[in-house]
């Protein structure tokens, strides 16, 4: 009986979705569905994986497919990067062609795009949260440091403060989402959430700001590894945080501060 349960799962498991945004409404399904026990499991490279020609390209990940194991696993990365990343990068550049965004920065197209325009509102997170997202994950787990390090504690008093208010957003937030460490239009650090593609960028947003670090909360992101234990993404994604990274947005994104 337990095999049976396992097998049930596997087969639940295959029919994550990916949400492509090609139709009259908002989306439509796509099944990536696992292999049969006849088929092999091929994980392709991470540098195989290219855009269509258009405005904007995927990030390319400095490690392979399996570098993040144990906490996400090669299938999972794979799937996500090189399915659900590449097709909202895909349908973006195809919303965009021959429109006033097609040369514009992505941080101008989020902050000016109209919210009724579904299609691009949700590629244009889309591309946008996922190039954060795969920025920021490293297979060496660190620690804050340098000028973020010293803001962490200056606005949450502790770097473990950040992490269980940052993990207590993630593990409340209902449905498909993010949760974002951003800097605020005053400069200062603050945890916020959106939902859907949505971002801190976009006119909508709670608390406006500049994203620096972004937990994925979609299926997607997790359930094949996962299903239903969301916490355990959570803590498992938290070690994966490329810091350095993060302190590199966060220079950045000061310098933005008097722009919004």
């Amino acid at each position: 009986m337990k095999n049976k349960f396992f097998t049930t799962l596997s087969i639940l498991a295959s029919s994550i979705v990916l949400f492509s945004c090609n139709d009259k409404q908002l989306t439509e399904v796509v099944e990536v569905p696992l292999p049969t026990k006849e088929e092999k499991i091929t994980i392709g490279k991470p540098d195989d994986v290219k855009a269509d020609p258009g405005s904007f390209e995927i990030t390319k990940l400095p490690f392979a497919y399996d570098g993040l194991a144990p906490q996400i696993r090669s299938l999972t990365l794979e799937t996500h990067y090189s399915k659900h990343y590449l097709t909202y990068t895909n349908n973006l550049n195809k919303e965009i062609a021959s429109t006033e965004f097609e040369n514009a920065p992505i941080e101008d197209i989020l902050k000016k795009l109209d919210l009724n325009n579904a299609k691009l509102r949700q590629n244009a997170g889309g591309y946008y949260n996922h190039t954060l997202y795969f920025n920021i994950l490293t297979p060496k787990e660190q620690t804050p440091k340098d000028t973020l390090a010293s803001s962490i504690n200056k606005e949450f008093g502790s770097f473990d403060n950040l992490t269980k208010q940052f993990k207590n957003e993630a593990n409340k937030q209902f449905g498909s989402g993010w949760v974002w460490l951003v800097v605020d239009k005053a400069g200062k650090l603050q945890v916020t959430t959106t939902e859907n593609q949505d971002n801190p960028l976009m006119k909508n947003a709670l608390i406006k700001g500049t994203p620096i670090l972004g937990i994925d909360l979609w299926e997607h992101a997790y359930y094949l590894d996962y299903q239903n234990r969301k916490k355990t993404y959570i803590d498992a994604f938290y070690k994966l945080i490329n810091w350095e990274k993060v302190n590199e947005n966060y220079k950045t994104a000061l310098t933005q501060v008097k722009k919004f």
